[in-house]
């Protein structure tokens, strides 16, 4: 018997990990309050403050705390959250928010403006290790008038500035004075959102339970909890078993391994194209990567259409830059290096490497050898690694693949720099401005350009693209930069996926829409008849 949470085995019950039948789910009576939804994770969260976080599992867990002052909704529209409206002036650089009244943080203490502030004024503090300070340091002055009203105004044109204050307002009364990064809400968050934080296990669970005081509303579910397992195997079997309640399938799960009518009884699956993408990233402090066409050589041996059909199963498209296909400002006649493994000798020996007797490229006596880091328990990526690996040694390049448990492989490498390449993801925005990534500006230790990408034409577009209103000249910068991005590939930008969750058929409200399903995670619901754990969290 598999228990997915040791020591609440008599709260939750544990599920026999045998094929018994699965309960039939009746038909939807309605909203009703009650029972638990169990999520499964790969990756323990680093730190529950969202400015010192840049890992999705911190801020998976910390968009069910917090609010912001505004938020997307399932079609990709702004729309109040915190704020209950707002007035933008006539030469667009001035936000006047008027805040909800009556919303309480989760200590009972009243949220006011002053929070607001209090927040905007932690983000642009250089004391204040964020990676996100960019969109803050754009504003000219921030003021709170009164307890409900905020304002920004900003000195010139800023185009993500509504959507920038979409993150997480902090409390004020609690933070106020302290060092953030000794805070213990990093471990222990009070916020004003949905679910209340209940308890942490590092590297087991983490406990949400609903907030009676919403101002939105009381969630119908009693709470969440977000269970750390060490492989996406392992978390499968725990789903087949019935014991969480929604896994982001591999497409080898959700086209042959989910095939079956019990999983058919047991859970919905749904499939859309991410916003999201993987690649392959070059720590450009590294000699061998300085040379573009050393880079250029490396996608020209790498065949994307391979990784899609042999371990996607056709469930992705290739990614050719950093943006969702299809955007209004993702450019589709950029560069490509398509698979030519003969280019790609070509410009290796251009840059100097040569094959030696063995096979190996070698140049000043050196083999052209790298270690490829990537984190544990992801099967897409390392097998991607592996398809990676055995296409590059085909040019004479050898490889190595690394995996590290999440948490180390973030602050001991990817913070310190300590790497070769790296696989990974980012999940994108609805806003082309990717300043934060791209920027030389944004390459200090902890920030997120940590390949320590540089270019001056790309510094100044992304400034030009995020300080003009006028959709189509913002268009025309980004098309631009994605241009010098496929010429100078500090990236091999692999595939963008398709979402494939899975989630349990007790779960009702669930309205697929241009944002995914997760938008409106707060109103989902169990009909009574179909509650499973019939008791509160409190």
């Amino acid at each position: 018997m598999l228990c997915l949470l040791a020591g609440m085995a008599l709260l939750l019950g544990c599920q026999p990990s045998g094929e018994s039948p699965p309960p039939p789910v009746g038909r939807d009576t309605g909203p009703a309050y009650g029972d638990l939804f169990i999520d499964g994770s790969i990756g323990d969260a680093s730190t529950l403050i969202p400015p010192l976080a840049s890992d999705s599992a911190s801020h998976g867990i910390a968009s069910l705390v917090y609010n912001g002052l505004v938020k997307y909704n399932g079609d990709l529209q702004l729309v109040g959250d915190l704020a209950e409206s707002w007035e933008i002036s006539s030469d667009g650089l001035t936000i006047t928010f008027s805040l909800r009244q009556g919303v309480r943080w989760h200590d009972g203490a009243p949220f006011t403006a002053q929070d607001v502030l209090f927040t905007y004024q932690l983000m642009v503090d250089p004391k204040t290790p964020t990676a996100y300070s960019g969109d803050y340091k754009q504003v000219r002055r921030a003021e709170a008038p009164d307890d409900y009203t905020f304002r920004v105004t900003y000195p010139k044109p800023f185009a993500p500035a509504l959507g920038s204050w979409g993150l997480a307002i902090l409390p004020k009364h609690l933070l106020s004075g302290q060092d953030i990064t000794r805070s213990p809400l990093s471990r222990h968050p009070i916020g004003t959102g949905p679910y209340k934080f209940k308890s942490w296990k590092t590297q087991d669970r983490i406990v949400l339970t609903s907030n009676p005081d919403y101002f939105a509303g009381r969630p119908y579910l009693n709470g969440y909890i977000s269970m750390v397992k060490p492989d996406q195997a392992t978390i499968f079997l725990e789903l087949k078993a019935g014991n969480i309640d929604r896994m982001g399938l591999t497409p080898l799960q959700y086209l042959r391994q989910t095939e079956y009518p019990r999983f058919a009884k047991m859970y919905n699956k749904y499939k859309y194209t991410a916003f999201a993408y993987t690649y392959l990233g070059y720590n450009l402090e590294d000699p061998k990567f300085k040379d573009r066409r050393v880079r250029q050589a490396l996608t020209s041996a790498i065949n994307k259409q391979e990784i899609i059909d042999g371990v996607l199963l056709g469930l992705g498209v290739p990614a050719v830059g950093p943006y969702k296909p299809e955007t209004w400002f993702a450019n589709p006649n950029v560069p490509t290096f398509p698979y030519n493994p003969e280019k790609a000798k070509t410009l290796l020996a251009e840059v100097g490497w040569r094959l030696n007797a063995q096979g190996v490229l070698e140049k000043d006596g050196q083999p052209f050898a790298f270690t490829i880091l990537t984190n544990q328990g992801n099967e897409v990526r390392v097998r991607t690694a592996e398809i990676i690996q055995r296409r590059l040694k085909e040019v004479g390049i050898q490889v190595n693949i690394r995996t590290v448990e999440w948490a180390a492989f973030l602050k001991e490498f990817i913070e310190k720099g300590r790497f070769e390449a790296v696989l990974l993801g980012w999940t994108t925005g609805q806003d082309p401005d990717v300043y934060d990534i791209w920027h030389s500006s944004k390459s200090r230790p902890g920030e997120l350009n940590f390949i320590h990408y540089h270019n001056p034409e790309v510094d100044r577009l992304l400034d030009q693209g995020r300080h003009t209103f006028d959709q189509a000249k913002r268009k025309a910068c980004y098309f631009r930069f994605q241009e010098i991005l496929a010429e100078d590939q500090p990236y091999t930008f692999l595939f963008v996926p398709e979402a494939l969750p899975a989630i349990s058929q007790r779960f009702r409200g669930i309205k697929p829409a241009p944002a995914g399903i997760d938008y409106n995670f707060v109103e989902w619901y169990v009909p009574l008849g179909d509650q499973k754990y019939r008791f509160s969290l409190e």
